[in-house]
């Protein structure tokens, strides 16, 4: 990023060159977490990026939507009415919700402490291996509400869920096992707009990862989950 930063050059016409070479298209690989960010030039670059014509894979909203922070607001009374208006609708959306709370909510803090299995501490992080548990999240919980830290604000608390598991075979390096686990179905979305035109806004397939019930965390590239498909029965 430093790179475009240095090299990067915003056309009058929204055209983003490096090098003197257009881009059409950017795809952040990386760009998730603050160490992404070290320095100034990092976040030159990515309002250069955010600020030119290039396709954005995602786009600085689309990268917000997905944080753990935009759920949490998602869940709130009367939200979701902003967004749909079929109420039979928007009562099966909410099913779907865990319980999302802020650190600020004392109540809840004090029982993730009481009772640390029920809940899981997130912070803004994809990509697995960054969720807190058990005895973890009750330490942490206590040192962060002692020191007044800045950084609750930093995390979010969510209702533990336990689906169920099966008998499953699972596959890595060669190396098959027999063990109970638990699987994630994720739908993916192809969304492209031109300011307010929505040009497309679709579902393009499916993600079934599957992981050890024995596992908290359920990251593929993390190495904790295993890629799977879906058998209907």
């Amino acid at each position: 990023m430093a790179a475009i930063d240095e090299e990067g050059e915003l056309r009058p016409d929204g055209t983003l060159t490096i090098d003197g070479l257009p881009v059409a298209v950017v795809y952040f690989r990386a760009g998730y977490t603050p160490n992404d960010y070290p320095s100034e030039a990092e976040w030159r670059a990515r309002l250069l990026i955010e600020c030119s014509s290039a396709i954005k894979c995602p786009s600085i909203a689309y990268h917000l939507v997905g944080t753990k922070k935009i759920q949490q607001e998602l869940a709130k009374e009367n939200v979701l009415e902003r967004f749909l208006d079929n109420k039979d609708d928007i009562e099966k959306v909410r099913k779907c919700f865990a319980g999302l709370w802020s650190l600020e909510n004392d109540s809840i803090v004090i029982s993730a402490i009481e009772s640390p299995e029920l809940f899981v501490l997130k912070p803004q992080r994809e990509g697995g291996g960054n969720n807190i548990y058990g005895d973890n999240l009750r330490e942490t919980l206590i040192s962060l509400k002692k020191d007044g830290s800045n950084e609750l604000a930093a995390y979010i608390l969510m209702q533990r869920i336990f689906p169920p598991a099966s008998l499953c075979y699972l596959v890595r390096e060669g190396t098959c096992i027999r063990e109970n686990a638990v699987s994630e179905f994720g739908i993916f979305g192809a969304y492209l707009r031109n300011k307010d035109r929505v040009i497309i806004n679709d579902q393009c397939g499916y993600l079934m990862r599957t992981k050890a019930a024995s596992l908290n965390e359920g990251g593929v590239v993390a190495g904790y989950a295993f890629l799977n498909s879906v058998f209907l029965t």
